[in-house]
């Protein structure tokens, strides 16, 4: 039996997706997007918080078999609305195998998984294949600003994209909009080419930036340091993807 390292779990969720839901927020991420306003999800290992309201603790060990346990026990409120469970980061597939085994051991609620798409192949076909739905990141297509902004090569997450279209699970993608850096018409335009004609595909959500991303880095013993400046204006242009016939929303 696997053990794996969650740094929160939101009952009552409601952006999540579709109904009730739990979210799960496990450990560890390969990314570093300087815009992440979850700073205590990159590291894999529990890290204590320190800021005006004290200490506390991010990060506890669950067996699959405790983690599924607890979330078993509130099938009830899984089940209201189509809600259900979304295992969400950090990065859900960093833990992928821990994933996997807590699924299968769920008394069948609706299962989503909310995901940078980096991750091998196998660990990705795993747990996708496991769920529901998938949430998708999708941030820059082109490599070089994706590795600057992020610090990773974009084609692993390219070719989960593919693999999870092959798989058909539906899909949500969604682009976080950072001011000059993934809300740029030809960043957008992009996205849409990379996407358009998938079947899988739900639709698409944009996140425009909350500039209170940074706020969490202190209390982990981390600078924020943002890759783009906060004081452009954001360009929420829809129009690509409409003329497109995508589906789109701004959350």
């Amino acid at each position: 039996m696997l053990t794996g390292v969650v740094f929160d779990i939101k009952e009552f969720a409601v952006h999540d997706g579709p109904g009730l839901r739990v979210t799960v927020f496990l450990k560890g991420c390969p990314l570093r997007c300087s815009w992440c306003h979850n700073p205590e999800g990159q590291s894999p290992e529990p890290q204590v918080l320190r800021g005006s309201a004290g200490e506390r603790l991010a990060g506890v060990s669950f067996t699959s078999q405790e983690l599924a346990d607890r979330l078993n026990s509130l099938a009830a409120l899984l089940r209201v609305g189509e809600g259900g469970v979304t295992f969400s980061g950090g990065e859900p597939l960093a833990q992928a195998d821990f994933v996997a085994e807590v699924i299968d051991q769920l008394d069948h609620p609706h299962v989503l998984l909310d995901t940078s798409g980096y991750a091998d192949v196998g660990s990705f076909r795993k747990v996708a294949a496991k769920s529901q739905l998938v949430y998708f990141d999708l941030k820059l297509i082109d490599s070089v600003a994706h590795q600057i902004h992020t610090g990773v090569d974009n084609q692993p997450i390219l070719r989960n994209l593919r693999v999870l279209n092959e798989l058909g699970v539906p899909f949500v993608i969604r682009v976080p909009l950072i001011p000059e850096v993934t809300d740029t018409e030809a960043n957008l335009s992009a996205i849409v080419r990379t996407v358009a004609g998938m079947p899988g595909l739900q639709r698409i959500d944009l996140l425009p930036y909350n500039k209170a991303a940074g706020a969490k880095y202190a209390a982990c013993g981390m600078v924020f340091q943002p890759t783009f400046d906060e004081s452009e204006k954001l360009n929420i242009n829809l129009s690509c993807f409409k003329s497109a016939g995508l589906k789109v929303r701004v959350v």
